[in-house]
């Protein structure tokens, strides 16, 4: 198993295998419109902008302080407009609980490290997944985005 036999809605309500992005290296990342930690969106463009072989992929979730309330209409035109996020992003989705999307519970259950199998925390987890599929790391959300760029490359590197 790996991250290309999910297929997700985008937030646009498309449903889009993620097989489609099989070759490419992912970031995919549990975001919030209200949070305090929004303001990295900016850097997840800056990496998805400069890496030609990385996709971000944004999940909404509103677990979090209620912090993504909005419909998925809203979130992507506050996307825009306010930090001109043009990676892909995807319906909203619960990411821990028994309402937890099967991405999101196969991600923490592979991800390597202290966190593996743990909770999300709070809004922008991050986990780089490599280009079959796997997933590499998982990071904590306040990591800023530009502190795994070395990490993103070696992954691209392969």
């Amino acid at each position: 198993m790996s991250v290309h036999d999910f297929t997700m809605s985008t937030i646009d309500g498309t449903a889009k295998p993620l097989s489609d992005y099989a070759g490419k290296v992912l970031l995919i990342v549990n975001t919030a419109s209200a949070c305090g930690l929004t303001p990295q969106y900016e850097g997840l463009e800056a990496l998805y902008k400069a890496n030609p072989d990385l996709v971000v992929l944004g999940f909404p979730c509103n677990q979090f302080g209620a912090q993504e309330p909005g419909t998925e209409k809203e979130i992507a035109l506050f996307c825009e407009t306010q930090f001109a996020v043009t990676f892909p992003l995807f319906a909203k989705i619960e990411v821990n609980g028994e309402g937890s999307d099967p991405l999101y519970a196969y991600l923490k259950a592979q991800t390597p490290g202290a966190e593996q199998g743990a909770e999300i925390g709070w809004n922008f987890a991050k986990f780089l997944v490599g280009r079959n599929g796997k997933p590499i790391a998982r990071y904590a959300p306040r990591t800023a985005p530009s502190d795994i760029a070395a990490d993103i490359a070696s992954a691209i590197a392969g």
